[in-house]
């Protein structure tokens, strides 16, 4: 999809990429889009719309960058999208992967299965996401906000910096599909299976495209308010 504009209808978006309704539902956007426009939508539910237009592009092309845009935003824009994101993993996507995971381990054979160590694994990198998303929390988050409500029309990014966006907790996810996909040993419920396997699919999708976010928006945001 092309990059998407103020006259982008939001419809044509999420039938391009269904996923995003999850943005959507952040920013307090339902479905039952209608012909509704990127434009008319913000207007509507007193969205900053540089903000909407950065995160929907950020979140569908690899290759975008809002290196303009980032010294317009508003912290607290930010951190909120953030944090209901992080509401989101730690809510709704984790307890229903662990659900799952659960169900399969009971209904699966454990003899020459290898599952048990599949669901620690999962559950390490359950609590290193879990661990970062109270750091965002209790430190970061509010570090943030409160230089913020110190300087908020302190001018921002001189020199846009990239930040690594090397990521830990995304990279375990993606060896936890490879061991589902390469590894997997034993008899095992083939339904329970496939529904651990494309949640697991749906969560790093969700952690890759909204690191992007974390990552080319907050971190050079907070990067250069810290810094005043």
């Amino acid at each position: 999809m092309t990059e998407i504009k103020k006259d982008t209808k939001l419809h044509e978006i999420v039938l391009f990429e269904p996923t995003i309704v999850t943005v959507l539902y952040r920013f307090g956007i339902e479905l039952g889009l209608a012909d509704a426009t990127v434009e008319s939508i913000c207007a509507a539910k007193e969205i900053d719309m540089d903000f909407f237009l950065a995160v929907l592009n950020t979140y569908l092309s690899p290759s975008y960058f809002p290196e303009s845009k980032v010294g317009k935003f508003r912290a607290p824009d930010i951190v909120n999208y953030l944090s209901l994101t992080n509401q989101f993993y730690e809510q709704v996507q984790i307890p229903n992967i662990e659900r799952h995971f659960g169900f399969l381990l009971q209904r699966s054979e454990s003899q020459n299965s290898n599952l048990a160590l599949m669901m620690r694994f999962f559950v390490e990198v359950k609590n290193e996401l879990l661990q970062r998303i109270g750091d965002d929390r209790d430190k970061w988050f509010p570090q943030l906000l409160d230089q913020y409500a110190k300087c908020p029309d302190a001018p921002l990014l001189t020199d846009y910096q990239r930040v690594d966006e090397s990521d830990a907790i995304e990279d375990k996810i993606n060896d936890l599909i490879n061991m589902f996909v390469i590894h997997l040993k034993g008899k095992y419920d083939h339904n329970l299976c496939q529904a651990v396997l494309i949640s697991l699919a749906s969560f790093k999708k969700d952690i890759t495209q909204n690191n992007r976010i974390r990552y080319r928006i907050l971190a050079p945001f907070s990067q250069a308010l810290l810094a005043q």
